[in-house]
């Protein structure tokens, strides 16, 4: 098992009701495809490095789990079609 990290940054233009289900969904992902959470970090609304299909904020989260090397990528695959999700990056934790 190796750990990895998921940067998701979510459109701040959305209800809390989406956002947080939009969350529960990138979890949902990990466990389906046989990782495990560890931890979730929230930072909430920061302004974006630059502007994103119109939009100046977003909402960062960090999810830190814990799988199997072909988790990641299948998550991604997901990820990538979801409308709320303005950018992610998954990275693995070095030992």
């Amino acid at each position: 098992m190796n750990k990895y990290e998921l940067a998701l940054v979510v459109n701040a233009k959305i209800e809390d009701e989406a956002r947080v289900a939009t969350v529960e969904k990138v979890k949902e992902y990990i466990s389906r495809f046989g990782g495990t959470v560890t931890n979730v970090d929230e930072w909430g609304k920061k302004r974006l490095a630059y502007e994103i299909q119109k939009m100046k904020e977003g909402f960062y989260y960090f999810i830190q789990f814990d799988s199997n090397p072909g988790c990641p990528s299948e998550v991604e695959k997901n990820i990538r079609i979801m409308e709320n999700v303005i950018r992610y990056l998954c990275i693995r934790q070095e030992a």
